[in-house]
């Protein structure tokens, strides 16, 4: 387990961006309780600085994992959100679209959300920005790229997409052999 290199940070820190914005700074500078990110093998993990102070006593071979797994970096070097950064990316987001519950189950089983299962969406919501995807009650869901600004999504037919799905929480069970290997 290791730092990440300062190419590697702005790679993250441009994704993490997309979804939160200037709340990436929440994640890192708190003083009471502060996190770091560290790499082990193509991972990205999101860790309290003690906790990864006191994994440094574990050899990388016997080291799984350590912290909460916020992706992994891809054979290109692009980096890839997993669902597991999911509550941290649900508390700190700005543009959210909430579905009805008659779509809240085509998007657990892989699908995009469409203009017919919006309840709500954020204002200002810019074309091609990262959105966290909500149930009615307030569950997120997932997460995704917004394919539409509000503005046009308002005018688009019933079928047509708003949202691009990137991640959703059926993929615990959908991709459970794959998703910590």
């Amino acid at each position: 387990m290791r730092q990440l290199t300062e190419e590697e940070t702005k790679v993250v820190f441009e994704k993490l961006a997309n979804y939160i914005g200037r709340n990436i700074s929440f994640l890192i500078d708190n003083p009471t309780n502060p996190h770091v990110f560290r790499l082990q093998k193509d991972r990205v993990y999101y860790v309290s600085e003690q906790v990864a102070n006191f994994a440094t006593s574990v050899s990388r071979q016997q080291l799984m994992s350590v912290g909460t797994c916020f992706g992994k970096f891809t054979k290109t070097g692009k980096f890839r959100l997993h669902i597991t950064a999911l509550p941290y990316l649900s508390q700190y987001a700005k543009c959210k679209i909430w579905i009805k519950t008659n779509g809240e189950m085509p998007f657990l089983y892989g699908n995009h959300v469409l203009k017919a299962h919006i309840g709500r969406m954020s204002e200002d919501i810019p074309e091609h920005a990262g959105v966290i995807v909500y149930s009615m009650n307030d569950v997120p869901l997932g997460f995704g790229v917004s394919a539409k600004s509000t503005n046009e999504a308002r005018n688009l037919q019933p079928t047509g997409i708003v949202a691009f799905r990137q991640g959703d929480i059926g993929e615990y069970l959908r991709e459970e052999d794959t998703l910590f290997t």
